[in-house]
């Protein structure tokens, strides 16, 4: 029987990555996200799903599990950024940022742990930050939801592990993702800034010299889902080019 993968947000960045790679490695892949991927692969589903909403994470996973019977990893990666401070953030954009960072993992996680529990197994991957471990300025609604995932990944661990259900966070830095040149466009028509100046200045700020690539974080979550990290729980992989170990 062929394991499965269900992610959120795999259609673009990370998330697309992480689809590519989990299907080379033979799983059959449940990508709930809004919009669809431009992907045919006959172990590749698209599953239409805003997972700030509860129902429709539900149902999202109530079809998988009637078209699979079982969820192997699950991959919690949808995620929106938000620029600004405590003071310039309005109860619309933090209700925005929590509900689908945070709710949205919380969601999702609830809907698939009873099925893992009756597998006795089950992998679950939250995509973190940096931010999940550091702060930053002009980021506190998108810092502190980042910093909930790693709470999240560490008491579902303690609370699973009798179950066989692991849990990690993954905290990627500064990676080149269609968010990240988003971030970078909406800071440069604010400030006037170069993109290019910009794009440079971030790769001068990582100890290693250079942006991240999405891959490598799919390569990362896929060890994570694996029988290599079965006894690896409860922990946030940094993949951040030495940023936080400054």
């Amino acid at each position: 029987m062929s394991r499965v993968c269900v992610i959120t947000g795999g259609s673009v960045g990370i998330g697309r990555s992480v689809v590519e790679q989990f299907l080379a490695a033979g799983y059959n892949v449940f990508n709930l996200d809004l919009q669809p991927a431009d992907l045919a692969h006959e172990s590749y589903q698209f599953i239409a799903c805003d997972v700030s909403q509860s129902d429709q994470v539900e149902q999202a996973i109530t079809k998988v599990v009637s078209a699979s019977g079982r969820i192997d990893a699950l991959v919690s990666n949808a995620g929106v950024h938000f620029s600004a401070n405590i003071e310039n953030t309005s109860d619309e954009d933090f209700e925005r940022v929590i509900g689908i960072n945070v709710k949205g993992a919380f969601y999702l996680v609830k809907a698939v742990l009873p099925v893992m529990k009756v597998q006795q197994s089950g992998a679950i991957i939250l995509v973190g930050s940096d931010q999940s471990i550091v702060g930053k300025t002009n980021s506190f609604a998108y810092n502190m939801s980042k910093a909930a995932l790693a709470s999240m990944a560490k008491t579902t661990a303690l609370d699973y592990a009798s179950f066989g259900i692991r849990a990690n966070a993954v905290c990627p830095g500064t990676i080149e993702t269609p968010l990240y040149h988003q971030a970078i466009d909406s800071y440069c028509a604010k400030s006037g800034a170069d993109k290019a100046a910009v794009h440079a200045e971030e790769a001068a700020l990582q100890p290693l010299g250079r942006i991240g690539q999405p891959e490598e974080v799919a390569a990362l979550i896929l060890f994570l889902a694996s029988e290599q990290a079965k006894f690896i729980t409860g922990s946030l992989q940094v993949i951040d080019g030495g940023y936080t170990a400054q």
